[in-house]
């Protein structure tokens, strides 16, 4: 096929028709038509030629160029695509290094092969373009609700048609049993957009607590406009929920708004999970207060609060045990996942007994340690005293406050306490000795004999050890698994080191070594200033 004046126009309109087909820009069909025409004029004149094709973008003419590259004359690889200086002369008045040399050659004719592999670049192209199209479209539609239409089921994941392309709902994503049939309307959460060779993967949910929540959003106006705002939501999905909800103007109720006129507002929201109960909590900034909402409809007596931990006790009246446990631990596990807390749930009788534990654990403490009678070391733990770090470094002042205390009874409590503490720390040095411990970290500041004892027995014996280590070794902390948080037991975390204390040994230790430069964390902690600076200043 050579491209004449009767069929350039056609190239026009050929690609005005695929890109209306398609839905993209003409401009990257034409495109393609360039190449795949570029690609047929090399298999005629050489594959080592540099031939370009420009199509008119009014006219529809093909205009064939080779482009010759201008380079130094020890560089040259390609005589067919490259000159020297010299060569160059021949055809440009001051050729410089870089300096490209167009020619116009004649147009080529397409041969059978030839056009089919065009058609194929073309095809390709498209196919590029369109899947480009698609991503753009959809990327920034992730974390908002999808109406599609059911395809088919593959292995219990279902093909959902989202209009301008698929999308895919897993099985672990759908909620209990649901089943679908091809046709069927089905409504989504667009929880993940990917970019993937064989085109963009758009991924489902109809299980995420944030449909839940855009399901609200649809369906409750003042939520929409920010009068009321989600601050959590938790979900069991198919069976109950809870989602916490606050209002920022006075005057409306934030859990009247979101069950509307006789429940309207949350039975449409409860009819789309398939009858999932749903109870909506008033959020509170005070936690206590906010976990006592989330037990609902449960009472609660008490409530301890341990901010380092992350763990909340909740003590309960016997009566309402189950119910705040709920079936299979459902609203205990809820609430944890709401306010994002672990709570540990006990009843008054069991409480009780554990304070009378603990009375008693520190009483014997004290007779043990300080050779005290017993009720002298009552009056000790009832005063609050709980250790022996207290008794010897409290200010004398608060000794004197205990019935039958003087100041001469006060100082021989506190040189006792004095001396069963030294005891012991250089008893725990001399085994952290016998480990293999080295001065290094004997003598790095902010770690008492009884932690060097605890990390050797770990195996960290020298200061390079201590430097490897990760804060939550040190300290512990909590990891998800399969959706239940489980501890990570810490080293240090016996001897109540924070996270943020254990990563600042951390890092002093590094530093002390030489691994880190103090110049750059001082510029990194600048940086995050500044950007935090920024950020306040946009909000």
């Amino acid at each position: 096929m050579a491209i004449t004046s009767a069929n350039q126009l056609e190239l026009l309109q050929t690609a005005e028709a695929v890109a209306r087909e398609k839905m993209i820009d003409p401009k990257l069909v034409i495109e393609a038509m360039e190449e795949s025409l570029a690609r047929a004029a090399k298999s005629r004149y050489g594959a080592e030629m540099d031939i370009r094709v420009k199509i008119d973008r009014k006219t529809g003419r093909a205009a064939f160029t080779r482009v010759r590259t201008v380079v130094e004359d020890d560089a040259v690889e390609n005589y067919q695509a490259e000159l020297t200086v010299e060569q160059a002369k021949q055809y440009m008045a001051d050729p410089k290094i870089g300096d490209m040399y167009v020619e116009e050659v004649p147009p080529v004719e397409l041969g059978r092969i030839a056009a089919q592999s065009a058609k194929q670049v073309i095809l390709q192209k498209v196919r590029e373009a369109e899947r480009d199209r698609q991503y753009e479209e959809f990327k920034d539609r992730a974390g908002t609700i999808i109406n599609g239409i059911v395809k088919r089921e593959e292995y219990g994941n279902v093909i959902v048609d989202v209009g301008a392309g698929e999308a895919i709902l897993r099985r672990n994503e759908k909620i209990g049993r649901e089943a679908y049939r091809p046709n069927d309307r089905i409504r989504c959460y667009i929880k993940d957009v990917r970019r993937e060779p064989r085109g963009p993967q758009i991924f489902l949910s109809r299980t995420a607590p944030e449909f839940m929540a855009e399901l609200f959003k649809m369906e409750v106006p003042e939520i929409y406009d920010g009068i009321i705002e989600i601050k959590a939501v938790a979900r069991d999905p198919g069976s109950r929920a809870k989602i916490a909800v606050v209002s920022y103007d006075n005057s409306i109720d934030p859990v009247g708004a979101c069950v509307g006129m006789r429940g309207s507002r949350v039975q449409a929201v409860v009819n789309e999970l398939q009858g999932e109960k749903i109870d909506i909590i008033p959020w509170n900034q005070d936690m206590p207060t906010f976990l006592v909402n989330a037990l609902q409809p449960a009472e609660v007596t008490k409530v301890v609060l341990d901010e380092d931990a992350e763990r909340i006790e909740v003590v309960v009246p016997e009566e309402q045990l189950s119910l705040a446990i709920g079936r299979r631990g459902q609203n205990v596990r809820l609430a944890s996942q709401l306010t994002g807390l672990d709570i540990d749930i006990m009843t008054e009788e069991e409480e009780s007994k554990r304070r009378q534990a603990e009375f008693e654990n520190r009483t014997k403490l004290f007779m043990d340690t300080l050779d005290l009678d017993e009720f002298f070391a009552q009056l000790l733990v009832a005063e609050g005293f709980t250790n022996l770090e207290e008794v010897a470094y409290v200010d004398q002042d608060e000794l004197l406050v205990i019935e039958g205390v003087d100041e001469d009874t006060a100082g021989e409590l506190q040189a006792r306490a004095r001396d069963y503490l030294e005891a012991q720390n250089k008893a725990a040095l001399e085994n952290a000795r016998a480990l293999g411990v080295e001065d290094s970290l004997v003598e790095f500041e902010g770690l008492t004999p009884q932690m060097i004892e605890a990390l050797a027995k770990d195996g960290v014996k020298t200061l390079e050890d201590f430097a490897t280590c990760a804060d939550w070794e040190l300290a512990g902390g909590w990891t998800t698994v399969n959706g239940e948080r489980v501890k990570d037991e810490g080293i240090l975390e016996s001897f109540d080191v924070s996270l943020e204390e254990a990563q600042n040994m951390v890092m002093t230790a590094r530093i002390l070594l030489g691994w880190v430069d103090p110049a750059d964390l001082e510029a990194e902690a600048e940086e995050s200033e500044d950007g935090e600076a920024e950020e306040e200043a946009g909000a």
